[in-house]
């Protein structure tokens, strides 16, 4: 057999060789020694891995080096007989096959994860099969979940093993003699099991020695090669801790191991990560034992009976220290299969080990970092995720051109109180970071978080929620409390109303929260039709080769440098859900809080800040207005915002009065007429404002009316610079209607001066 592989090799054809020989289901393959050996079911005992792979690129090695050295001497004769004897075309092709490396390619594949549900194949066994044998039924338990359930299966081509071995002089020699004797492949291979004489024997045996060498080298390129998951992680912490005599292990300890294994095994080189622990979305929440990966493998344990898990920790079951059968372990123990795959690689070993070790004592900070690191991978991973074929026509019109990644800026000398930056909607950190920067050359710990979905593509934001958006800014909260005694969270836009939500939960160490532009409701009226458009998009999702209605729309971004430039409508959607929960949120907020508003914002409505003040229920807040016509006024600074925060930044957590009552007054500055009724609402909402035939109004009923009557303004065409006549009796009515003009932009003419109020 093998002399016809190496014909057909020397032909051009590749062969695929399984070196362990049969299904090794324990995947136990290191003996008490650290050798390599597997089970053998057919012997009942442990032996070496298969070395036929290694004799067949080994000696059509030396064959080639004869064939050369045949071509070298002229010896045509010799030549063109092994041409006959291969059934080749002609010389050439003979020699271009010799003087081609031989090679021997490693390959690994890893199957994830292990099920030993019921399936269809064995259902059906069990249906038409009376007494189907246990090993049938494993197998058909086993890859039929691997064949009918969706398993990941890596293959892993590892760097190829070259067989060229240096031959000294009387090994060329005794190689010549040999190869005076034979005449074809057979013979050639048939050295180890022919040999005639003392010389042929001496060569055999160097050939056999060689070829466990490589054997060697290519079982444990094989086995380095592995795919690492989570569940391999988790099963070598079990198996450690039992060996050291361990029942139970504390949850938080059992996290934190696997986690400081985890961000290790991402440095480490040599080690094959499977994709779940490269891509953070799918390991989250894993210190907390929040984790997708993590479940699934609990499960499969629960499932089993070998682990029981309590409120504080997990406990190992008697199952789990019974032995098993070569053909019953992989459903009766699937944790001693998956720590017997990951056994031969020494960098899991010592790194798993070393998280063990660590997991008492390892600081916030430390875990921060880690954490901090996690976020700078999610935000590449899905960049590269997003910026695929499938998505170039949404992603070409896109102009950012800043990075979206989130930052963490640690000043040289620290205040002890850190600010949490989060920008706005379609945004990026990018929004917030010149500002950042200044805090941060101000003595203030600094992160910008990056909102899910944003700074990469909008293909990732489509496929958010707000729910998302709020965890962000958690885990950004949890990340800068480690670097900070105060914390204070500023937030632009969208940013800004995330920012209020997460200081209604009262999270340990917040100070304040400043937002900046955070809307309740929109100047863009047309934002009403979106949970239209996007039922629509949703009832079209059944057609996969149909994206929606409309899933795109365009945004004409004040900062195309930045910010997306195609907002997706699911996006939209999420929005206004969180802007309509923002509310519900309000009264719970107990910490100084900050609202700035620029008076003629272009999207958010600027009442949406009156509307969010009246609703805290912190007695310790301020609103301030800003005189700008565009929205960005952070990022632009417009009227001084940039010193404002900073001054509420370092005023909040002091020993100093509330900040409300501290606050220095604004320098007056030019405001229309309707502005003063907002002011005053402001100061007292609930003040009685008018008083009519027996009927009080206060200042916020009255200014609701205005805004009304502004619409109503709006909508008939009165624009900016009309001039309009009002004609009414001496009544609120005439109030509200003067007020309303000047809010819709047009000047009032009392062309009748007997009701001049």
């Amino acid at each position: 057999l093998l002399a016809f592989l190496a014909a057909e090799i020397l032909r051009g054809r590749k062969v695929v060789m399984f070196p362990e020989g049969s299904m090794i289901k324990d995947r136990s393959v290191l003996d008490s020694h650290g050798n390599f050996g597997i089970f053998s079911p057919k012997s009942t005992e442990r032996r070496k891995h298969h070395r036929g792979s290694a004799v067949l690129a080994l000696t059509l090695d030396i064959f080639k080096r004869r064939i050369i050295e045949l071509n070298k001497k002229g010896d045509v004769q010799r030549i063109q007989r092994w041409v006959r004897a291969l059934d080749m075309a002609d010389e050439q092709q003979l020699l271009a096959r010799a003087n081609e490396p031989t090679l021997i390619v490693p390959a690994t594949i890893t199957f994830y994860p292990i099920r030993g549900e019921e399936n269809f194949l064995s259902r059906a066994a069990s249906l038409f099969s009376k007494g189907v044998p246990r090993q049938a039924m494993e197998e058909l338990l086993i890859e039929g979940n691997l064949l009918l359930r969706d398993t990941d299966m890596d293959i892993r081509l590892n760097p190829p093993i070259q067989t060229t071995i240096k031959w000294r002089l009387w090994e060329r020699i005794l190689l010549n003699r040999h190869f005076q004797k034979i005449s074809s492949l057979d013979e050639l291979f048939g050295l180890r099991d022919q040999a005639e004489g003392y010389t042929d024997r001496i060569l055999a045996q160097f050939i056999s020695k060689e070829s466990m060498n490589i054997r060697d080298q290519y079982m444990e390129a094989v086995y380095s090669g592995m795919t690492v998951n989570l569940s391999h992680l988790a099963s070598y912490v079990i198996t450690s801790l039992i060996k050291r005599g361990h029942r139970e292990v504390g949850n938080v300890e059992f996290h934190r191991t696997l986690y400081l294994a985890l961000k290790n095994l991402q440095a480490a080189k040599g080690v094959h990560l499977h994709r779940s622990l490269n891509w953070p979305d799918k390991y989250r929440r894993l210190l907390e034992g929040d984790c997708i990966e993590l479940d699934r493998f609990l499960n499969t344990c629960k499932t089993a009976g070998l682990i029981e898990q309590t409120p504080d920790s997990y406990r190992f079951l008697d199952k789990m220290f019974q032995d098993f059968t070569f053909h019953e372990i992989r459903l009766e123990n699937p944790v001693v299969v998956y720590s017997n795959e990951v056994s031969p690689l020494e960098a899991v070993r010592q790194t798993v080990e070393a998280a063990m070790e660590r997991a008492a004592t390892v600081s916030e900070q430390e875990l921060a970092s880690f954490l901090f690191d996690d976020e700078l991978r999610a935000h590449a991973w899905n960049r590269e995720h997003f910026l695929t074929e499938a998505n170039r026509e949404i992603n070409d019109k896109e102009t950012a051109t800043q990075s979206g990644a989130p930052y963490l800026l640690l000043p040289h000398e620290h205040v002890g109180k850190g600010v949490l930056l989060v920008h706005g909607f379609l945004a990026s950190p990018a929004e917030l970071s010149e500002f950042g920067h200044r805090l941060c050359a101000q003595g203030y710990s600094v992160l910008g978080i990056r909102l899910a979905g944003h700074g990469t593509s909008p293909c990732d934001l489509k496929s958010r929620t707000w729910q998302e958006w709020l965890n962000s800014v958690r885990r950004g909260y949890q990340i800068l409390s480690a670097f900070a005694d105060q914390v204070v969270i500023v937030g632009f836009s969208a940013g800004g109303a995330l920012s209020l939500m997460m200081a209604a939960e009262r999270p340990e160490k917040l100070q304040g929260v400043a937002s900046v532009s955070a809307p309740l409701d929109y100047r863009n009226k047309k934002l009403a039709f979106v949970p239209l458009v996007h039922g629509l998009n949703k009832l079209s999702d059944w057609m996969p080769s149909f994206d929606g209605v409309k899933p795109y729309q365009e945004n004409d971004s004040e900062h195309p440098d930045i910010n997306y430039c195609n907002i997706p409508v699911q996006a939209l959607y999420n929005l206004r859900i969180m802007t309509g929960q923002l509310q519900d949120h309000l009264p719970q907020i107990d910490v100084p809080t900050l609202i700035v508003q620029g008076d003629d914002d272009p999207v958010v409505e600027p009442d949406s800040a009156r509307h969010i003040f009246n609703k805290l229920a912190t007695q310790d807040k301020a609103l301030h207005w800003v005189a700008s016509k565009r929205h960005g006024i952070l990022n632009e600074d417009t009227g001084g915002t940039c010193a404002l925060l900073s001054d509420f930044i370092e005023r909040v957590g002091s020993d100093s009065q509330p900040w409300s009552r501290h606050t220095p007054p604004p320098r007056p500055t030019a405001k229309p007429v309707y502005a003063i009724l907002d002011d005053a609402v402001v100061r007292g909402p609930d003040r009685p404002c008018l008083n009519f035939l027996g009927k009080s109004s206060t200042y916020s009923d009255v200014s609701d009316m205005v805004t009304r009557a502004a619409k109503g303004f709006q909508s008939l065409g009165i624009q900016k610079g009309d001039r309009v006549g009002l004609c009414l009796p001496n009544c609120p009515y005439y109030v509200i209607a003067y007020f309303a003009a000047l809010k819709a932009g047009a000047t009032v003419v009392n062309f009748n001066p007997l009701y001049t109020a």
